[in-house]
């Protein structure tokens, strides 16, 4: 019974069943959440194009300014299923530090080419996807993402997504805010692809 080959054995066989359940409990830490700020784009102020590419605004005929990237990943609940039907909402400053909001101390000085907010519909296999520009900083914060989840007529999640490792981030005290070691759940990890860079990011609500 304790021959190398039965230990061998059962150790494989003891983590095949441990695989699955380890993925489990990965996929059923939650996106930690985080706060909506003052710029939110109530529906009026948006854009009649509000789709998930953020970089052309119909009838414009320029680009947004700002390094374009894309962002993807999906949605999942809690026991790691994707969730088909799930809005995924985005909002941002743009390369400039503007937010499309009327608040916004700097609404005139707006990139008028940069959609500002966008939205995506979950595929069935838990999907969302988006074109945008990689957030830039402005005073008092490190540069980010807003995102907002609705699902089931309700709104399940509002966080900011971060930058890797960018200096601001120890300074900012939403970030700071979020325990070390879930950080990475609200982090873009941006790599080089075609046609532009790419950070993927599940969101597990």
């Amino acid at each position: 019974m304790n021959d190398p080959v039965n230990r061998r054995r059962r150790q494989l066989v003891l983590g095949l069943i441990a695989a699955p359940v380890a993925g489990a409990v990965r996929a059923a830490m939650p996106t930690p959440g985080g706060t909506e700020g003052p710029f939110y784009p109530l529906p009026a102020m948006r854009h009649a194009d509000d789709d998930s590419d953020l970089v052309r605004v119909a009838d414009e005929v320029e680009l947004a300014g700002g390094e374009i990237v894309r962002l993807a990943g999906r949605v999942l609940d809690r026991d790691g299923r994707p969730l088909a039907g799930a809005q995924v909402e985005i909002w941002q400053c743009d390369a400039n530090g503007v937010y499309l909001h009327r608040r916004d101390p700097n609404h005139d000085f707006r990139d008028r080419a940069f959609q500002g907010f966008g939205r995506s519909v979950t595929a069935a296999d838990g999907g969302y996807a988006f074109r945008t520009i990689k957030p830039v900083p402005y005073p008092g914060r490190t540069p980010h993402i807003h995102v907002k989840v609705w699902h089931d007529g309700r709104e399940r999640l509002t966080t900011q997504f971060y930058l890797l490792d960018h200096p601001l981030n120890a300074r900012d005290w939403l970030y700071n805010r979020i325990p070390r070691d879930r950080r990475e759940r609200v982090t873009l990890h941006f790599a080089a692809a075609d046609p532009e860079p790419l950070a993927r990011l599940d969101i597990v609500i």
